[in-house]
């Protein structure tokens, strides 16, 4: 797929897609939230991109929001990457919800965090369904674990679970496993877990995100272009 630089067409276009794929698998597209990934993007673009509709970003650094955060229009932060405990400290107030929580160490930091700061946070709970090493997230077979540690917490609130296809392969397998996974939590009712957000498809496998229940598409490229690792 060819990116141009026209921010304007690109999200025109990413928004037909997203349209598409939902009409297709007989889904609201109000139920997808277009979640534009920033990262290494300067503000101005990020900026361009809010002023066209954009009221979701996505950033994989805490550093980055850090930096970012005073500069760019109101909009609602998502931290999406791997987040180590004494990062929190750069989002806790400054994001509207963490995708990316991986374990019980780190659920605790954010509560301690949210505490502190007198507010709620939402979270998501990777889930490292590939089983590839390179990638952050829990093994499935720890998801009762961890949410139900989610009942011990007062300021920290799950509310779904995340994941990235693998790179090398299709990523049906994935996200079907995935999307099952996220029904099964739903039936079992846990305390201080609503299954309201299912976050998964980037810019190359969005549509099929959507195909299996995504909640929530995180793309970047398809709307940015390429990444300028140069910058900052």
């Amino acid at each position: 797929m060819v990116i141009n630089m026209n921010i304007k067409d690109n999200l025109k276009s990413v928004n037909e897609r997203i349209s598409a794929a939902a009409a297709e698998c007989g889904r609201k597209v109000s139920d997808i939230k277009l979640i534009a990934v920033t990262k290494t993007h300067p503000v101005e673009m990020i900026n361009e991109a809010i002023e066209l509709g954009i009221t979701d970003i996505g950033e994989n650094k805490p550093q980055e929001i850090r930096d970012k955060y005073d500069r760019v229009l109101p909009v609602k932060w998502h931290l999406i990457g791997h987040l180590q405990t004494n990062k929190v400290k750069y989002v806790i107030d400054r994001c509207s919800m963490i995708h990316s929580v991986d374990s019980i160490k780190l659920m605790d930091e954010i509560e301690r965090l949210a505490m502190l700061h007198d507010k709620d946070m939402d979270i998501l709970i990777e889930v490292n369904m590939s089983g590839e090493e390179s990638k952050s997230g829990i093994n499935p077979e720890e998801i009762d674990k961890i949410f139900s540690h989610a009942g011990e917490l007062k300021r920290t609130h799950v509310k779904g679970i995340m994941t990235i296809a693998p790179l090398d392969k299709e990523p049906d397998e994935c996200f079907k496993a995935t999307k099952k996974m996220f029904d099964e939590a739903a039936k079992k009712n846990y305390k201080n877990v609503s299954m309201k957000e299912l976050s998964m498809g980037m810019s190359g496998d969005y549509e099929t995100a959507i195909k299996y229940g995504a909640t929530m598409v995180r793309v970047g490229s398809a709307i940015f272009g390429a990444r300028n690792y140069n910058l900052g």
